[in-house]
């Protein structure tokens, strides 16, 4: 466990395992690196991982003056090179793919490939942006635990949250969230939710890398048509569902996720 500084902040990551090749990972809103447990423990065993906190999560330093999407790709791209990473295969979630897609294109000295996980390339949606932006005010003035039970409906598909078997898991997110800085949440919410359409860019593109791409049957956030554009944009790219999972799942269906990405990572292309 340790920092780097970029970017005028410190920002957090662990670095587990050892190999030829690393693999780097990127968690979404509200999110932290320890989404990625189970992916980390299993591909560590082939691979050099890293996995970081986004400022304004986990142990990384808050900013809580405005910023956009691209400070936090800058943030990825310094944090790569400050390592002597590159290239990787970079693995972004929500928030963590939007800046995975972002860096392949302004960067692409730094990605071997793209795991691009319950995300999207495109703007946000104008009917979803105003519901953000009512709980980012919400949020603003009434703290986050006053919206954590919406975030994680968002967030996570029923199963996962009623789970008698998951509780210790939804119970560790749910603190995490309800204890992140109210004004460093409100500055990235709008960083993300503002941000620009890829979708054009990708598809003008000949040399992306290989790219998979996994969403959950039932992710409200950034639903399977989501994936399926992405996947029309870059027309090499590998598409999963996983079945019964919301938007994390990285963390619901964690076994099925790191059988998909070891069987990308070893696969011929």
């Amino acid at each position: 466990m340790s920092y780097v500084d970029v970017n005028g902040l410190r920002l957090f990551y662990t670095e587990h395992g050892s190999g030829p090749e690393t693999v780097v990972f990127s968690h979404g809103f509200v999110m932290n690196h320890r989404m990625f447990a189970h992916q980390i423990e299993t591909l560590s065993a082939t691979h050099r991982v890293i996995a970081f906190d986004h400022r304004c999560h986990g142990q990384s330093d808050v900013v809580r003056t405005p910023f956009g999407m691209y400070d936090l790709v800058d943030d990825a791209a310094a944090l790569l090179r400050a390592l002597d990473l590159g290239p990787v295969h970079f693995a972004g979630m929500s928030t963590g793919g939007f800046v995975a897609l972002r860096l392949a294109l302004r960067h692409p000295e730094l990605v071997r490939s793209l795991i691009l996980i319950d995300t999207a390339a495109g703007a946000e949606d104008p009917t979803k942006v105003k519901s953000y932006q009512r709980l980012l005010g919400l949020c603003k003035f009434l703290g986050l635990k006053m919206v954590v039970g919406p975030i994680l409906s968002r967030l996570m598909a029923s199963k996962f949250r009623t789970d008698p078997k998951r509780q210790v898991e939804f119970r560790y997110w749910k603190d995490a969230i309800r204890n992140l800085d109210t004004k460093g949440i409100y500055a990235f919410g709008h960083a993300i939710f503002s941000r620009d359409d890829v979708l054009g860019p990708l598809r003008a593109r000949s040399d992306l890398p290989p790219t998979l791409i996994i969403v959950g049957a039932e992710d409200i956030a950034t639903p399977p048509n989501k994936a399926r554009a992405i996947n029309a944009a870059i027309p090499h790219a590998e598409l999963t569902i996983i079945p019964d999972s919301g938007h994390t799942s990285p963390v619901e269906e964690p076994e099925a996720v790191s059988a998909r990405i070891v069987q990308f990572l070893s696969s011929d292309r």
